[in-house]
Parts: structure tokens; sequence; C-alpha cells
């Protein structure tokens, strides 16, 4: 013990450094048992992250903050070793510093947070959890048709929120319009039709209809925007080949697939109960005149 003491007076800088580990070990573990602390006594999932995520960036600055004091030897020169540090680091990891500039920026302004479903750098998906570099999504999309998990887990820097706009779908207003085209053979009784199609859809939204009204008074209020039409409506279009209805309508932004299902099953079924006075159209195609063809066969001796 006496030869390891004697030999750490010999070499003071490896002293001070072994000081230094030790320090940074001690918070380190006190932050490690604050989380445990904070995951056994909080039930709430979202304040139980959010506190834990509070606790790591507390951390972060706090071994920051010793790590400049404790090798500048001074106070008075924190400011000057912060900003020649600063310089330094700014030059070497520009995108390690933007991407924890975008989480501070993505938890003061709010840009999102865990639960929310937004599309960033033309990836879409579920934030399951936001650190101080990555944004962690469970994807959705891609090779997997509407709104569904494709099962990838997907990192993505913090620092996209500065270089492109970023699309939230559940932020102030958890509801997305979406919409659908019914085509209706020519002939078929066209006010039935357009009464089956708003009565289904009038019954299968109607809960989607009256949260979604409350939630837009607030977004109307917060931003400045135009107040829209949040009940179901219908538009129809004559074409070539038959009347195409033009249903739109607001849903939640989750169940987007399944409510599309429920509507095109119930107009179905209400369509095949009116014994063909409704009638769904297919693309045809009539042939005006067949073409004359002839043949002309000649005998030849061989």
């Amino acid at each position: 013990m006496n030869q390891i003491q004697q030999w750490l007076q010999e070499y003071p800088l490896i002293q001070s450094i072994i000081k230094y580990l030790v320090v940074i070990a001690f918070i380190l573990l006190c932050l490690q048992f604050i989380r445990k602390f904070l995951k056994q006594k909080i039930s709430n999932t979202s304040v139980r992250y959010k506190s834990q995520k509070g606790i790591e960036i507390l951390g972060y600055f706090t071994i920051a903050a010793i790590t400049i004091l404790y090798f500048t030897g001074s106070i008075k020169d924190f400011t000057i070793t912060l900003g020649l540090l600063s310089a330094g680091l700014a030059l070497t990891l520009q995108e390690l510093i933007l991407s924890i500039a975008g989480s501070v920026y993505i938890f003061v302004v709010k840009v999102y947070e865990p639960g929310d479903r937004i599309e960033i750098n033309g990836i879409k998906g579920d934030v399951i959890d936001v650190d101080s570099i990555y944004t962690t999504m469970m994807e959705i999309g891609q090779w997997v048709d509407s709104d569904n998990y494709t099962g990838r887990i997907v990192k993505l820097s913090n620092a996209f929120v500065f270089k492109g706009p970023v699309y939230n779908y559940s932020q102030d207003f958890p509801f997305i319009w979406d919409e659908f085209n019914l085509p209706i053979r020519y002939g078929s009784d066209i006010e039935l039709a357009k009464s089956i199609i708003i009565n289904a859809a009038k019954n299968i939204l109607a809960d989607y209809t009256k949260a979604s009204k409350n939630q837009w008074e607030s977004v109307v209020k917060k931003y400045y925007i135009e107040d829209a039409i949040l009940d179901p409506t219908l538009a129809t279009t004559l074409t070539d080949n038959w009347v195409k209805f033009n249903l739109r309508y607001i849903v939640d932004y989750k169940k987007r697939r399944h409510t599309k299902h429920l509507l095109n099953d119930s107009i179905r079924k209400e369509i095949e109960a009116t014994n063909g006075k409704v009638v769904l159209a297919s693309e045809t195609i009539e042939l005006i005149k067949t073409p004359e063809i002839q043949i002309d066969i000649k005998n030849k001796n061989t």
C-alpha cells in the first residue's frame, strides 16, 4: 500500500486522473440509483419516462461542468476554457453536437415526444424513445400497406429536426382526414346511393366526429387557422364510365385502415340489399363496330 501511495505521489497527473474517474463513477452510480428509484416509485409511464430523461440530461451537464472545473483548476478560467473547447468540438464533432442540440430543441419546443406518430427524413413511424443523440421509431408503411408496423426499429439522428420538415400525426390534433372513391353504375338510384354512403359514415364515424370537434376548437384557438368541416362529406363526379362518389371523413390517426374496412363493408352490404337499385360499377369496354376482315385465298398449282 505504501508503495502505491509513493508511486502516486511521484506521478501527480495519474493521481489526479484517478480521483477524477472516481468522482465520475460516483456520479454515474448515483444517476443509476435515481433512475431505478424512479422506475419503481412512479407508475405513470409518461411521467416515469420524462423523469428518467431529465435525470439523464442533468447528469450529463453535471459531468461536463465538473470535468471543465477539475482540469482548469479555477472558476475564473471556466468561460475561456468552455469557449476554446466549444470551438474545437464544433469543428470535429459537428454532427454529434447538432444531434445533442436537436435533442434539447425537441424537449424544449416539444416537436414530438414518445407515443407520437411522425414522419421525418422520409421515414414514418411511432416514436418509442428520444435520447440525447437519437430518436427511435417503430417503422410503419414501406412494403406494408396502410399504416401498419413493418417490425423494423429505426434510429434517426436528432440533427434531422434542423434539416427538414417534421410531420406530426398526433400532436394537438390526433385525427387525420381520409377518403376513398366508390364507382356507381349509371342507371342506379343515385339519391339512394348517397343516403347509403352518408348514413354508413355517420353511424361508424360518430364518435370520431364528436371527439375531433372538441379537439379542433383548441387547435383553432392556438394557431392561425380557419375552421374546417369535420362531418363526413360526399362529392360526386360524372365520368365516362360511372358516377364517382368521393367520401371524405375524419378518423383517429391509428385506426385509419380498420375504419376504412368498416365503411367499405357496411356500404357493400347496404348496396347488395337494394336488389339492383344501386349497382357498383366496374371498368368495361364497349365495341361500337366489329371491323370487317377480308381474306383472299388463291389456289396455286404446285
